[in-house]
């Protein structure tokens, strides 16, 4: 559904490559995880796909289609694109919001309607309870389940998500974490989802692709990241979730205190 063919991007006519050389596919359905520290490349990568940025090398395809040769907007319609800034328009309604694109694509009014009922039943909103609200009248996580809701209306068969729950409260975060995916495997969305946080990826993803300086040292399952590390970076992102899981499984067990299990 998506492929990368020896992408690079500079920002400094070839100097240096925010991401270098780097290859691989998305299968249909798949939840792929972007994950590298600050400046690893990742975002940059995820930008190059619905072109909010453009390869300086290489080729992207989505469902067979050269991304620099589709029309820009077209393309920009058709995948949906969700971040932490969430970027709802302060001055439309929640309903207005999560119309945007549909209105765009020329859908009829029955139809945004329809579309608008359903994603926000989705993401676990009441059409008639948030409707008519606007974006300053949500809490954080409710904007974050319109910002979803309106990536959903348009029916993408792609989605782009960039740290999508990383200013939320834990249970805030682990609640839309469980509510997206039950929503991607339901509509068998193809997502890609950048994150640092690689409990997080472990969790949602299907594979996982650790970036570093740009470079992808590794794309797995997290079976495969946990069990067969290819690179000593890879091994360090995915000690702190083990040794976190360790040291929840002592407490819980009682052989230590919770002081002590942090010693």
């Amino acid at each position: 559904m998506i492929e990368l063919q020896n992408v690079s991007k500079s920002f400094d006519g070839g100097k240096s490559y925010a991401v270098a050389d780097t290859s691989f596919t998305v299968e249909r359905g798949e939840l792929l995880g972007l994950i590298g520290e600050s400046g690893s490349g990742k975002t940059s990568t995820l930008r190059m796909i619905n072109r909010l940025e453009e390869p300086s090398h290489g080729d992207i395809f989505v469902n067979g289609e050269n991304v620099m040769q589709q029309n820009l907007q077209t393309l920009r319609r058709n995948i949906g694109y969700v971040f932490q800034g969430i970027g709802l328009f302060p001055h439309y309604t929640v309903a207005e919001n999560v119309a945007v694109v549909p209105r765009l694509l020329g859908y009829p009014d029955e139809r945004v309607l329809a579309r608008t009922k359903a994603t926000l039943a989705m993401v676990g909103l009441s059409f008639e309870e948030y409707a008519q609200r606007r974006p300053a009248q949500l809490s954080g996580g409710q904007q974050q389940r319109v910002g979803v809701a309106r990536a959903l209306a348009a029916e993408p068969d792609v989605m782009l998500m960039d740290e999508p729950f990383g200013a939320l409260d834990p249970i805030t975060r682990a609640e839309l974490q469980e509510e997206f995916k039950r929503i991607q495997k339901e509509l068998q969305l193809t997502v890609i989802m950048v994150t640092h946080d690689m409990t997080e990826a472990l969790l949602m993803a299907d594979r996982i692709a650790v970036m570093k300086h740009g470079e992808v040292l590794q794309i797995g399952s997290p079976a495969e990241l946990l069990h067969s590390p290819a690179h000593s970076y890879v091994t360090e992102m995915v000690e702190m979730p083990r040794l976190m899981s360790d040291r929840l499984a002592q407490v819980l067990s009682g052989q230590h205190e919770i002081g002590q299990a942090y010693e």
